[in-house]
């Protein structure tokens, strides 16, 4: 039997798209971008990092840690910078008027959007940390410091801006959509064809509680 030829995924990418980035409490940085092939690799690579943090997940009002995500924030930024590092000047060429390059959008992220949330919050966190009884819940803790609805906003603020950022690099790097993938159905019941009990009762939640018992019970529905 003959085999079925290899499909072999086409190189290259878009030769220009038009970059939109909110920057959160200050404005917009936006430019047309004409990618070289040293930016496309470099777009793979942080687009990855970005899909497979918690820096691009929503935090729920009731669930999460903010430790976490700030401490995925800080993890972020010295990722970029190593890829800034290895791919070297090409993914930052002198640029016309109104353009942009991988270059300016990642290091804007870095300087504009992480570096202040970083300044003010890591150190004001880290000192109510330190406030914590022996033997409390760090989550529990977390949750009644006075600050953390404050910051809670200010991380979805920079968590849209990021979103936007993978957004802008999943189309560069001419690859599919590893944000938001579909969600796979759990195993149906061998006795009945139908879902198990919990997750039928799952499933008839308004979506924000579905959600929530979904995460919490593990389910995949």
């Amino acid at each position: 039997m003959a085999q079925r030829p290899r499909r072999r995924r086409r190189r290259g990418g878009p030769a220009q798209i038009t970059a939109k980035l909110a920057i959160p409490f200050v404005g917009e940085i936006s430019g047309t971008w004409e990618p070289a092939d040293a930016e496309r690799g470099a777009a793979w690579e942080l687009y990855l990092e970005l899909v497979t943090r918690v820096s691009v997940q929503e935090l729920d009002r009731d669930e999460g840690f903010l430790r976490e995500a700030l401490s995925s924030f800080y993890s972020f930024f010295n990722t970029t910078r190593e890829i800034l590092h290895r791919y070297g000047p090409e993914v930052a060429p002198p640029l016309a008027p109104g353009h942009v390059s991988f270059g300016v959008l990642a290091v804007t992220v870095l300087n504009r959007v992480l570096r202040p949330l970083l300044a003010t919050w890591h150190p004001r966190l880290t000192a109510y940390e330190s406030q914590r009884p022996p033997g409390r819940d760090p989550v529990a803790h977390e949750r009644q410091w006075e600050h953390a609805e404050a910051l809670r906003t200010e991380i979805a603020a920079v968590r849209q801006t990021l979103v936007s950022l993978a957004r802008t690099l999943q189309k560069v790097a001419d690859v599919s959509d590893l944000i938001d993938l579909p969600e796979p159905w759990a195993p149906q019941s061998s006795e009945t064809g139908h879902p198990p009990p919990l997750v039928r009762a799952v499933l008839t939640l308004p979506a924000p509680e579905s959600v929530r018992c979904r995460r919490r019970f593990g389910l995949t529905v």
